[in-house]
């Protein structure tokens, strides 16, 4: 009896870790749920990046109009793949657009926008990154649909791409309109 639970507890193990996984293989990855969706952003003041054309911004910056926060570095190679798909929206939308420079410094920031250009009304600089935390950020880069009332309404994981600015991005950003 003891013989068969020692092989067989193993076996049941697996079994259900098979269907663990077997149930979430449909799932999308680059989803991730906040609880700070639908919540007003959190309060916080960042510095703008030294040497930077562009002011930092606050929680207060938010209101009025919808705005994008994206969370970038320029060690980040993701967020370098992405940044032309940020200029190019900025271009066609007019979208008010905010970036959050994640643990950077200053010169690196600098750089990296004066290399690919700069989509941002506003860049603060995140260098400890407590700003971050406090929005739930993973990991750069993330973006964030923040609707005229300084209101969260979507939250995009990962590296923007063309179908996930159509299909994600665009319509959050339709519906922080309304």
């Amino acid at each position: 009896m003891i013989r068969y639970m020692l092989f067989g507890l193993p076996l049941i193990a697996l079994v259900a870790l098979v269907a663990v996984f077997a149930l979430s293989i449909d799932r999308d990855p680059g989803l991730v749920r906040s609880v700070l969706i639908d919540r007003p952003a959190p309060a916080f003041a960042m510095a703008e990046v030294p040497g930077l054309s562009v002011p930092g911004f606050d929680t207060a910056a938010l209101k009025g109009e919808v705005t994008v926060v994206n969370v970038f570095a320029s060690w980040c190679i993701p967020c370098r793949d992405e940044h032309p798909l940020l200029v190019e929206l900025r271009e066609v939308t007019g979208v008010r657009l905010f970036g959050i420079n994640q643990s950077d410094a200053p010169e690196n920031a600098r750089a990296f926008l004066a290399e690919l250009g700069n989509p941002y009304d506003a860049v603060g600089t995140d260098r400890d990154r407590r700003v971050s935390i406090d929005w739930g950020v993973y990991g750069v880069p993330e973006t964030f649909v923040v609707d005229a009332r300084g209101t969260i309404t979507f939250k995009h994981v990962g590296p923007l791409t063309p179908a996930a600015i159509e299909d994600g991005l665009l319509p959050a950003i339709a519906a922080a309109q309304d």
